[in-house]
């Protein structure tokens, strides 16, 4: 059986809502995990999408988050948030807010994660203390489906480039997140319980970004970052045939600042 499971930042469903169908028309990847929906979860476009084909599992709240499974081989099991997610405590706020961060759905064969992790900010704000927090709750929230003999994956927008070589100047991300040290740990914290990253090809140029700013001519400089991730436990790496990051979605106006990474699996 062959599977193909795609992870987009669609930096806003209703906005890229004719982008993203045209994109599951030509790629029909089988399972799509979305993040930054900016919707919440009733204005999800299921009738749109259930048109093609696909059920979906959406969780929002219409700001700046909001994450969805969208599946054409089944959709069962359902979890919205992780288990022990904390919230974020704004500044001002009273109480802090568990955030639309997560999703889970098992899709035939395949179980997966589509998650949002926090952005951070900057590094001496509470924001970046939260997305270390965030990314610790997501390991123990993953750690039986690593070890299980199904495959699993967590994919997502992880908003942290593994290595060095996943950003275009590291000397321009001096003293900012998504680089940092324990920002990494957290990533290596998943492979010790047994997940590993899935590395995409790219389809230009000889590193496999996901992600470039709308400024500065990032796009067309190359000028990107590799944060959009597939953590995957053994017998889900094993059935990778192939991964690349779908550069074309990118390209033009009206489209996220993120590309599409897919990955084909023979089960």
């Amino acid at each position: 059986m062959t599977v193909r499971i795609a992870t987009w930042n669609i930096n806003s469903v209703t906005a890229r809502l004719p982008k993203l169908l045209e994109w599951l028309e030509s790629a029909k990847p089988d399972v799509l995990c979305l993040q930054e929906l900016k919707c919440a979860t009733d204005a999800f476009p299921a009738e749109a999408v259930a048109e093609l084909g696909y059920e979906s599992a959406a969780h929002g709240d219409g700001r700046w988050n909001g994450v969805a499974v969208l599946s054409r081989i089944g959709l069962a099991d359902v979890v919205r948030d992780l288990p022990a997610q904390p919230g974020f405590l704004a500044e001002d706020a009273l109480l802090p807010v568990v955030e639309p961060r997560a999703v889970a759905a098992t899709c035939g064969p395949v179980r997966v994660w589509s998650v949002y992790v926090p952005n951070g900010r900057e590094v001496d704000h509470a924001h970046y203390r939260y997305k270390l927090e965030w990314m610790a709750a997501l390991r123990d929230a993953v750690r039986e489906d690593a070890a299980g003999e199904r495959p699993f994956a967590v994919l997502g927008d992880f908003n942290v480039a593994p290595t060095d070589e996943d950003v275009f100047d590291l000397a321009a991300f001096e003293g900012l997140t998504h680089v940092t040290a324990p920002e990494r740990a957290t990533l290596a914290a998943l492979q010790e319980i047994g997940l590993r990253d899935v590395v995409p090809r790219a389809l230009k140029y000889d590193r496999p970004y996901t992600f470039w700013d709308y400024r500065a001519l990032a796009f067309p400089k190359n000028r990107g970052m590799r944060i959009d991730l597939t953590y995957a436990n053994k017998p889900f790496a094993d059935a990778v045939t192939d991964s690349y990051v779908d550069r074309e979605a990118r390209k033009g106006k009206g489209t996220s600042d993120h590309a599409p990474v897919v990955v084909d699996l023979d089960l």
